[in-house]
């Protein structure tokens, strides 16, 4: 009777040793998914603040409203801790024309190396995406 107790404790032991091997790797999966998405959702964020503000500034400076624009754009991107972004801008020069403001950006992609392991392709470095803002430039 003794013995049978003991079957009995490590069956269940080894049981519960198998569920946590299965449902680990899921879990790091999933948190990793949601750290990806929170990055590239942030940096998305903040590359729509940027291209918003660069062209509200672009748009009310009369003398080189596109360096303006410019300028302010990588200013508001300066101090984002996560992602790397660049700038680009064209238009504007007289009352009415259109001042377009692109900031581009990327994220490191942290499932992208461990989808091989499950069979599946790289799914590449980076997570990449871009932000547009169009105003019209002011004349007084």
């Amino acid at each position: 009777r003794h013995l049978a107790m003991v079957k009995l404790f490590f069956s269940r032991r080894g049981d519960e040793f198998a569920e946590s091997a299965i449902a680990l790797p899921v879990i790091v999966l999933v948190t990793i998914a949601l750290m990806n998405l929170t990055m590239a959702g942030f940096a998305s964020v903040n590359a729509n603040n940027a291209a918003n503000y660069g062209a509200r500034v672009g748009s009310v400076h009369q003398q080189s409203p596109a360096s303006a624009a410019y300028d302010a754009a990588l200013q508001s991107t300066e101090y984002a801790s996560v992602g790397d972004y660049t700038v680009s801008v064209s238009g504007g020069g007289f009352p009415g024309a259109q001042i377009n403001v692109e900031v581009r950006w990327s994220v490191p992609n942290l499932l992208g190396g461990l989808m091989s392991f499950f069979g599946g392709e790289s799914l590449g470095t980076g997570i990449e995406g871009a932000a547009t803002s169009v105003f019209r430039q002011e004349g007084w």
